[in-house]
């Protein structure tokens, strides 16, 4: 996988928001139409779009679906999705509806053998969210922290046959302070597979450190919604 740019768009009651360290409470506005959002990314050169479904990952079931889908419908880029996902019914309704990667969250850790049997099944279409608070994964929504560390739970999915995985630090997620790159790439060592950094990308030198660790590229947010670069500048570091 190349070092790949993912401009996200997390969807909150139907609009394009950020929250601070995954708080519901501390949540900005940037935008009351996703797909208008996802379709700026991709004018602007975009690869990919990454969106979440926050209040399915909090609601435990996809809620934005219908948004989601339309995005994913409309934009000649893929989308990777992810929040809310726990059924194969799930999963189903998003490729068969035009998403190119479907991102399973919690449902990893406390379905290790259903996540098993859709990976086996979907392959390449997904991608594993791990999302640490201290080094231990955090799940729906962040709102409770396991007793699984980050590196185990990447060395099993990867037994069980993940390719990508999508690692967050939660202290860092909308904080604009940084990526946790140390923490990436023992994630990514850990299970030999491909990990996409996510949280706390605040500058351009972010990208390029992330590109320089060997990283399969970076979830960028908060940053290019408060202007601290373009996507266009973004995009040509990724390329280089």
């Amino acid at each position: 996988m190349s070092y790949t740019i993912y401009p996200a768009i997390d969807i909150r009651a139907g609009k394009c928001v950020r929250l601070e360290q995954g708080d519901y409470n501390k949540e900005t506005i940037y935008g009351e139409s996703p797909y208008k959002m996802a379709k700026s990314f991709q004018d602007a050169g975009a690869k990919w779009v990454h969106v979440v479904d926050l209040d399915g990952a909090k609601a435990k079931r996809p809620v934005n679906d219908e948004a989601i889908l339309t995005i994913a419908q409309k934009l000649d880029v893929p989308v990777q999705v992810g929040g809310g996902i726990r059924t194969e019914q799930d999963i189903d309704r998003y490729i068969n509806g035009g998403v190119a990667r479907v991102v399973l969250g919690s449902v990893a850790v406390y379905q290790p053998d259903f996540t098993k049997q859709m990976l086996a099944k979907y392959g390449e279409q997904m991608a594993i969210g791990i999302d640490a608070r201290d080094g231990y994964v955090a799940t729906e929504g962040w709102l409770e922290t396991s007793h699984v560390k980050a590196e185990d739970l990447a060395a099993e999915m990867a037994r069980f046959g993940a390719k990508t995985f999508i690692f967050t630090d939660i202290a860092r997620d909308g904080m604009l302070t940084g990526p946790n790159i140390e923490a990436c790439v023992a994630l990514s060592k850990a299970a030999n597979a491909n990990v996409i950094a996510s949280g706390g990308v605040s500058s351009i030198a972010d990208l390029a450190q992330l590109r320089a660790a060997s990283l399969a590229g970076a979830i960028v947010g908060k940053a290019l919604y408060t202007k601290r670069f373009t996507l266009e500048e973004a995009l040509a570091e990724g390329e280089l």
